[in-house]
């Protein structure tokens, strides 16, 4: 989650003195960290973008290396490269999750009357995130959803009950991590169309 810290461990319990040992990011190979120890120095570099400015951290003895206060855009490979007698390599892969909005449950008044027996309803999510889902749930059960790898617009998702309806309804916002939910009370926003056209809009944490 973005402002989290990460440490990638290198699984070793020192790094002896016969190897050098270097961390890299991106496609590019940048370097961004290097033990030396014919000289016993260990250093931290930044990229050219300066995403990774004082958030590196590499532990001397065993080469791991943490980065604190994440972004999204520390999302991505790095590779250790153990150099010595044997050579080592190990990936990994991170990524990093923007945190989520809760999303907005609105009624559309103009759709919703007095005079009809249903309740159009709309929950949506205006975000700039990626693998993100956006469910209707009556119940534990999935009413539907709809899923996106890349986002930078409002994602939103349509929703009719009956003013009557005694059933439990959610809209749940989530990615592989973390989720926002709100809950719908069919009662308190439903009932808001009556006598008027305008756009009402409620909404609350789990």
């Amino acid at each position: 989650m973005e402002g989290d810290s990460v440490t990638l461990l290198t699984n070793v319990t020192e790094i002896h003195g016969d190897k050098d040992l270097l961390w890299s990011f991106g496609a590019e190979k940048s370097l961004i960290a290097k033990i030396n120890r014919d000289t016993n120095i260990s250093s931290t570099y930044d990229v050219p973008d300066g995403r990774f400015r004082d958030r590196l951290k590499l532990e001397d003895q065993t080469g791991s290396l943490t980065i604190t206060n994440t972004t999204t855009e520390h999302t991505g490979v790095y590779q250790l490269e153990i150099s010595g007698a044997k050579l080592t390599l190990k990936t990994f892969n991170v990524s990093v999750y923007a945190r989520l909005p809760v999303p907005v449950m609105s009624i559309n008044c103009s759709s919703s009357s007095s005079s009809s027996s249903n309740c159009s309803l709309v929950c949506s999510s205006v975000l700039n995130v990626s693998d993100v889902t956006l469910s209707w749930y009556k119940g534990i059960s999935v009413l539907s959803s709809i899923s996106v790898c890349d986002l930078s617009i409002s994602l939103s998702l349509p929703l009719e009950v009956e003013y009557q309806d005694k059933n439990t309804y959610s809209c749940v916002l989530n990615n592989p991590i973390s989720n926002q939910t709100t809950h719908l009370d069919i009662n308190t926003l439903c009932h808001t169309c009556a006598g008027t056209t305008a756009l009402m809009i409620y909404s609350q944490c789990l």
